[in-house]
């Protein structure tokens, strides 16, 4: 926690559209919940943008308090998951289990710390039933043809995260409109499981709970009636994040799920929507194969995490050679502890409802500060620089390692860069200058910049 005995965290609250200073339930326990993927493939850069933004908000949390709960939740039971296992002619929880353990391996490349609880759907049914038969029993639900389903006209505040009335909410969403229901934007709490269908015994027959109801029950159960901060991508708002409120604060006689409601924009490849329609999903893992984990979540962190954000392959190079410029400034100078400077412009900025591209912009400034620097000020200025980019998990490798890493098949391998400048120091020796001029730039043109000095020449990708 930092010297500061009150934090000037300043978040935008989706909830009241507007920023204000976080103000905690309980300063020794923050709680933080954010939706997580449902299993059913790998996942695409799109769902890779929560996570890394609000593990972002989680290390920042860490640094402000004592003790912060972050759930992230795995949906293993959904009719996706139950399409995709049927495709493959395997049981839901293989194909469940499978992309799981790809979610983790993905996330944990892109340099995500793993959250304190990662509750898993099918863990949770009691707790689902449990709060649907409350929702019954407090007349916000009916059962019907072996359904339940909850009365969004049962409660007046209904809308009021999305900002829109029951009338526009139904125009401008795909909503399920069966006969069993009293009204058309009623949503199912429990549905009924044929015999080859997963399954749970429950007061209304054997079912499996709605999705909406899977995020409500986990929350309550691990973090509480009211949590501090709800999270998640701008396509939850409606009707995910609408449905878990109505569910929780009926459940829990008018009490608000979450105080704070954050939510991450779109994510466009080349200039266009990522859709399905399009077929323009870029998948974390094949994003992988060509670029480090780091590149993809230094591209994220390069916008406000609330604005849309393009990515190309353009965007992509570019921050590649960036993250190898400040990897550079690490090259020969003495590794130190990591500092959290709390008064500094980088830390600012993140209190400042996270914003990242600034907090970038100054690991960029540090880093050529350090390299005109000497002695305890350039320790100073590391310590800073590695601090700063431990709150965003960048710059979390060693410097030497991360040039030695494979590089794209167009890219220059470290090893030629090695061979190319011990021709150029032999050229030097035999005074032929103009062929180590040659070298340097031959060198440049690729993207790569030679420093000298009195102990050798290093280099970096410029």
């Amino acid at each position: 926690m930092t010297e500061a005995t009150k934090s000037s965290l300043v978040l935008y609250n989706t909830l009241r559209r507007e920023k204000a200073p976080f103000e905690p339930i309980d300063p020794d326990r923050i709680t933080m919940y954010v939706c997580g993927p449902t299993v059913y493939n790998r996942v695409h850069i799109g769902n890779a943008r929560p996570a890394v933004v609000f593990d972002t908000l989680f290390r920042v949390l860490q640094n402000e308090y004592p003790r912060v709960v972050y759930a992230r939740n795995i949906t293993d039971i959904d009719d996706k998951i139950m399409a995709a296992a049927a495709e493959l002619n395997e049981d839901v929880s293989i194909v469940s289990a499978r992309y799981s353990k790809a979610y983790f391996e993905d996330m944990a490349a892109l340099n995500n710390l793993e959250p304190t609880i990662t509750p898993y759907a099918t863990q949770h049914i009691p707790e689902m039933i449990s709060m649907t038969s409350l929702l019954i029993e407090k007349g916000h639900a009916y059962e019907v043809d072996d359904h339940v389903l909850f009365a969004v006209q049962s409660m007046d505040s209904y809308g009021e995260l999305s900002g829109r009335s029951l009338d526009d909410m139904l125009a401008g969403a795909r909503v399920e409109v069966a006969d069993y229901k009293r009204y058309a934007g009623d949503f199912v709490l429990w549905k009924p499981s044929t015999d080859q269908e997963p399954g749970w015994d429950s007061p209304w027959g054997k079912g499996r709970p709605g999705w909406h109801l899977e995020c409500s029950a986990m929350t309550e159960k691990h973090l509480g009636d009211t949590i501090d901060i709800h999270a998640g991508g701008q396509d939850l708002i409606f009707p995910h994040h609408e449905n878990e409120i109505a569910q929780s604060c009926c459940a829990h006689n008018g009490k608000a799920m979450a105080n704070v409601w954050m939510h991450n924009g779109f994510i466009n490849i080349d200039g266009e929507k990522m859709s399905k329609s399009l077929g323009n999903f870029r998948m974390v893992n094949d994003l992988l194969d060509q670029y480090p984990g780091e590149v993809l979540r230094y591209v994220i962190l390069s916008a406000h995490y609330r604005s849309e954000q393009s990515f190309s392959k353009d965007l992509l190079d570019s921050a590649w050679r960036s993250l190898d410029t400040l990897y550079g400034y690490l090259r020969g100078v003495d590794h130190c502890v990591a500092t959290i400077v709390a008064d500094s412009t980088g830390y600012k900025a993140l209190l400042d409802d996270l914003n990242t591209p600034l907090a970038i912009s100054e690991l960029h400034r540090l880093g050529k500060q350090m390299r005109a620097a000497d002695g305890v000020q350039q320790q100073d200025l590391r310590a800073e620089l590695e601090g700063l980019g431990s709150l965003m998990g960048l710059l979390q490798q060693d410097a030497e390692e991360w040039f030695t890493q494979a590089r794209g098949s167009n890219d220059i391998s470290s090893t030629e860069i090695d061979d190319m400048i011990a021709q150029r120091q032999q050229a030097k020796a035999d005074k032929n200058f103009s062929e180590a001029d040659q070298i340097r730039q031959d060198l440049l043109s690729r993207g790569v910049v030679l420093e000298d000095s009195r102990e050798g020449t290093t280099w970096r990708r410029g």
